[in-house]
């Protein structure tokens, strides 16, 4: 009688486990299939020696499953001597939410089109590679994206005025590319979300749209590129950018005429533009934590009080005709 019921309980649980595979091993054998043939398109590098049949995937290096359903959530490269190209497999991890490819420096080849079949994408980090070719626009179909960074890589032509379409879009950055083309009209569509862009170290030209007034953004760097136009879109009283980054390129504006900053700018950087006019008195109001209008065409005297006297004279170098301290007296 022993015996018996010994044997149906193993039989019971053995059933139970066969029901329920998650229990004895999480990995999703779906998803186990398509990190191999990612390893594969990888090279079968030294970094991913964890990724085999005998190890439950969700114990590999850079991969990260669901507590709850098991499945794929993340997988985060960084590093590591890896060549090749992003398979189209890539699109068949259904519920991937991060996906970060960096500092990865022989991974070429263009984006696969299959990553916009990633909708529940929240993180898409592909950085310090050789990817390369043009910013696809169909990447505006991942309408759960937060973050998109595809900084530091070989980029060219312009940027997709479809990525205006994201409405969860945070952070975007595209610097140190070689893109070309203007700011898309289309960004003023960002308005309400608060966004922070990084746009600097590219080729593009043309003016600053005057579509971007309606946005508040957080943080904007635009600097090292050719751009031109007025700069007063981005303040106002209203507005809540905290870092705004302009320098090296071609804007040209009176600056007198900018008098209203927002409280919360702190980090405000023009050098090497053809600025004019003289610097407003209500700078003095602003904490500055970086400051530099060096290389421009301003004159008159340095308002005193603020943060702006705490700067060295190399923040007001090579300017038609400003005085005061920290530079000579008037």
């Amino acid at each position: 009688m022993k015996m018996k019921t010994s044997f149906f309980t193993i039989v019971l649980l053995s059933l139970f486990l066969s029901l329920y595979p998650s229990l004895s091993q999480r990995c999703n054998k779906k998803d186990e299939k398509i990190l191999l043939r990612i390893k594969k398109s990888f090279g079968n590098p030294d970094v991913l020696t964890t990724w085999t049949k005998e190890i439950d995937c969700c114990s590999w290096y850079s991969v990260q499953c669901d507590e709850y359903t098991d499945r794929i959530s993340a997988l985060t490269i960084f590093s590591g001597n890896i060549s090749g190209r992003i398979t189209e497999a890539i699109g068949n991890l259904p519920y991937l939410e991060t996906l970060i490819l960096r500092k990865l420096t022989n991974l070429t080849g263009q984006i696969p089109s299959s990553i916009a079949k990633l909708t529940k994408l929240k993180t898409l980090t592909i950085s310090y590679t050789n990817i390369s070719g043009p910013i696809p626009s169909f990447l505006s179909q991942i309408k759960s994206l937060a973050t998109l960074d595809l900084s530091y890589n070989g980029f060219t032509g312009t940027i997709p005025p479809e990525l205006s379409l994201l409405p969860k879009l945070r952070t975007l950055r595209l610097d140190r590319n070689r893109l070309t083309g203007t700011i898309p009209e289309s960004f003023g569509n960002f308005t309400g979300r608060l966004p922070a862009i990084y746009l600097s170290h590219n080729l593009l030209n043309g003016s600053v749209p005057q579509s971007l007034a309606q946005v508040n953004f957080t943080a904007l760097d635009l600097s090292r590129n050719r751009l031109m136009g007025d700069l007063s879109v981005f303040f106002g009283m209203n507005k809540t950018i905290k870092a705004a980054n302009f320098s090296r390129n071609l804007f040209e504006f009176n600056f007198s005429n900018l008098n209203q900053f927002p409280e919360s700018l702190s980090v405000l950087d023009l050098n090497h533009n053809r600025i004019y006019g003289s610097l407003p008195v209500t700078l003095t109001g602003l904490k500055l934590q970086t400051w530099n209008v060096s290389f421009n065409r301003l004159c008159g005297q340095i308002p005193t009080g603020g943060s702006l006297q705490k700067y060295d004279s190399s923040a007001y170098f090579h300017n038609q005709c400003l005085c005061g301290s920290p530079l000579p007296a008037c």
